[in-house]
């Protein structure tokens, strides 16, 4: 399944949980807990990852260093659900998983779908006001030659 603009659906689930208020994340994965029922956890650790990055200008991958991350996974009503972030946040690596496994089983389909949008539209202004920030820093540069 994709989204609209053609990017995978999960893939915009995980990003958007990731990038999510982590407190409002954790509590309304905590208000879909009642209607998961048994939760198998599989995973949740902290540790470091390797940064890939990409050289624009020659093409090549490289690694930047290593980046602390929190990762969960877990599996309820036959569906398994991963979370991954940055930092030292098991809560908010459990509570990405617990709704990418509801997602996956059915449950509450409805309020996770407007969860998401409401936190994308947080996420998106937020990256414009950033824009904003940067671009007013902007100077310019004339060069005699």
């Amino acid at each position: 399944m994709t989204t609209a603009d053609g990017e995978p659906a999960h893939r915009r689930l995980l990003e958007t949980l990731a990038r999510g208020n982590a407190g409002q994340v954790k509590t309304f994965a905590e208000e879909l807990l009642p209607e998961l029922g048994a939760v198998e956890v599989l995973k949740s650790r902290s540790g470091l990852v390797m940064l890939p990055m990409r050289d624009t200008v020659r093409g090549a991958d490289f690694h930047l260093g290593e980046v602390l991350v929190s990762e969960a996974h877990v599996r309820l009503a036959g569906a398994e659900g991963y979370g991954m972030v940055v930092g030292r946040d098991l809560e908010h690596a459990m509570a990405m998983a617990l709704i990418d496994a509801a997602t996956f089983a059915g449950v509450a389909q409805g309020r996770i779908g407007a969860f998401i949008k409401a936190q994308a539209a947080i996420i998106a202004e937020t990256d414009r006001q950033t824009l904003r920030a940067v671009e007013a820093t902007r100077v310019e540069m004339e060069t005699f030659g």
